[in-house]
C-alpha cells in the first residue's frame, strides 16, 4: 500500500511541475502574438501618451519575467487579473462560462463513455467475426469525419430542413427537459461522434490484450462462455488501460468543444477563449488555456492513478 501511496505523489508531483512548466510556455507564446494589448485597447486613434500610459497601468512596461511572476500569482490566487476588453475581473468571466462548458462536456462524458465501452466490449467479445467487422467499419468511419463537418451536417438537417432543433445552442437558466434535450442534442452529438470512436478502439484493444494471456485460456478451457470470460477475466484487468483510454479521449473534449462551441454559439470557456484571441486579451487567453491545460493534466493523472490502483504488477514498483 505504502508503494501505491508513493507512485500517485509522484505523479501528483509531476503533475503540477508539468503544469507550471506549462504556465511559463502559455505565458511565453501568448506574449509573443503580434499586436500591442494597450493599442487594441484603446484603438488605432489613441496617441502615444496614451497608450505609454496604459501600458505602465497595465504593467506591460515591466520585464517578462517579472510580469510573469506578478500573473502567476495572482493565478495562484485566484485574480488573474483584469480583462482589456470586458474591463471585468477575469475570473468574473470565466465563472459565468466555465460551468456551461462543464455541463456539456459532463452530459457528452455520460453519452459517449457507456457508450463507447459497450461497443468496445461486444467488439472484443466477438473478435473477427461480422460483428467486430461491422463495428470496425463504423468506428474507423466515425474517426474520420472531423466535428466542422458533423456539426454542418447535424445543423442543415435537423435545424433547416425537419426544424427540430435550433442551429444555436443557448441554454435558459432553469431549462426543462425538453428545453435541455433541444439545447444540447447537436452540440453532444457532435462532440460524441469522434469520442465514442476513439474510446471503442482503445477498449477493444485492451480487452484484446488481456484475453490473450494465460489465464484467459484457463478460464476456456474451464468451460467458461465468451461473455463471462470478458466481463469476469478479462474486464477486471483491463481497468486501468480502458480508464487511460476514457481519460485521452475525454480529454480531446478540449479541441472539440472549441469547434463546437462557435458553430453552436455556446456560451461555455472554449468560445470566450476565441473571443480573446480576436480582442487580443491576454489575461483572459491565458487563463483560458491555463484551465484547458489544466483540465487535460487532471485527466491523464486520474488514468494513471487509476492504473496504479488497479494493476497488481504496479503496486511493487
Amino acid at each position: 500500500m505504502n508503494n501505491v501511496i508513493v507512485l500517485v505523489a509522484k505523479r501528483i508531483g509531476a503533475a503540477a511541475l508539468t503544469l507550471l512548466l506549462v504556465s511559463a510556455v502559455v505565458f511565453a507564446i501568448t506574449s509573443l502574438l503580434p499586436g500591442d494589448a494597450a493599442e487594441e485597447a484603446l484603438g488605432q486613434g489613441a496617441t502615444p501618451e496614451t497608450v505609454a500610459a496604459l501600458r505602465t497601468e497595465l504593467g506591460l512596461d515591466q520585464p517578462g519575467h517579472l510580469r510573469y511572476l506578478h500573473w502567476l500569482g495572482g493565478l495562484v490566487t485566484g485574480n488573474p487579473g483584469q480583462s482589456l476588453a470586458n474591463h471585468l475581473p477575469v475570473s468574473e468571466l470565466v465563472a459565468s462560462r466555465l460551468p456551461k462548458s462543464m455541463v456539456l462536456a459532463g452530459t457528452t462524458a455520460a453519452v459517449s463513455v457507456p457508450l463507447a465501452l459497450l461497443l468496445g466490449v461486444l467488439s472484443a467479445m466477438f473478435r473477427g467475426g461480422k460483428v467486430d467487422r461491422v463495428l470496425n467499419l463504423f468506428t474507423l468511419s466515425m474517426v474520420a469525419v472531423p466535428e466542422f463537418l458533423v456539426a454542418t451536417l447535424a445543423v442543415l438537417i435537423f435545424a433547416v430542413k425537419l426544424h427540430w432543433l435550433s442551429a444555436l445552442s443557448s441554454p435558459p437558466d432553469n431549462p426543462t427537459f425538453a428545453q435541455f434535450l433541444r439545447v444540447y442534442a447537436m452540440p453532444v452529438m457532435t462532440l460524441s461522434f469522434v469520442i465514442v470512436a476513439q474510446m471503442a478502439r482503445m477498449t477493444r484493444a485492451a480487452l484484446i490484450d488481456q484475453l490473450e494471456q494465460t489465464y484467459v485460456e484457463m478460464a476456456v478451457l474451464k468451460g467458461a462462455g465468451p461473455t463471462r470470460v470478458v466481463l469476469r477475466h478479462a474486464l477486471p484487468n483491463a481497468i486501468g488501460p480502458i480508464a487511460n483510454a476514457i481519460a485521452l479521449s475525454l480529454s480531446y473534449l478540449l479541441g472539440g468543444a472549441i469547434i463546437v462551441e462557435t458553430i453552436f454559439n455556446y456560451p461555455g470557456i472554449a468560445s470566450l477563449m476565441v473571443d480573446a484571441v480576436t480582442s487580443r486579451d491576454m489575461p483572459l487567453l491565458q487563463t483560458c488555456a491555463m484551465i484547458f491545460c489544466a483540465v487535460y493534466l487532471s485527466l491523464v493523472l486520474i488514468a494513471d492513478v487509476c492504473a496504479i490502483v488497479s494493476n497488481p504488477r504496479l503496486k511493487g514498483h
